[in-house]
């Protein structure tokens, strides 16, 4: 099996613990610092750099705290070539059921996030 695949799902383990635990110093360690953050779900563009998008993460309640049961999973993992990788992924946060977009790049010897494109639906109560 390519390494590269166990590299990108290490990095998606501590994407799932960071937003499970509302955690940005893990967070911090798989997003690029440009990374860019966007969704339309709701009809507007939301477009946040890493620099606004943390400190909303820190003032959230964590999944976590609640005792929130885990529904992260890696849906697939592809290489458009030696540097660069695009992560389907689900997870859940509160109501919110999303789908994530991930485009990942290896720089430095790790890889990280470079976008997160994203869709949510609300759960049904």
């Amino acid at each position: 099996m390519d390494q590269r695949f166990a590299e990108v799902a290490a990095a998606m383990s501590k994407y799932f613990d960071g937003l499970y635990r509302s955690d940005t110093s893990l967070l911090g360690q798989v997003f690029h610092p440009q990374a860019l953050y966007a969704c339309a779900t709701e009809g507007t563009l939301t477009h946040l750099t890493m620099a606004q998008y943390f400190p909303i993460v820190d003032k959230r309640p964590s999944p976590a705290s609640s005792n929130e049961p885990r529904a992260d999973k890696i849906v697939s993992i592809e290489f458009a070539g030696p540097v660069t990788a695009l992560v389907h992924a689900e997870c859940a946060i509160g109501p919110k059921r999303f789908k994530d977009i991930l485009t990942f790049v290896h720089l430095d010897g790790h890889w990280q996030i470079i976008s997160k494109v994203f869709h949510f639906d609300l759960r049904d109560s």
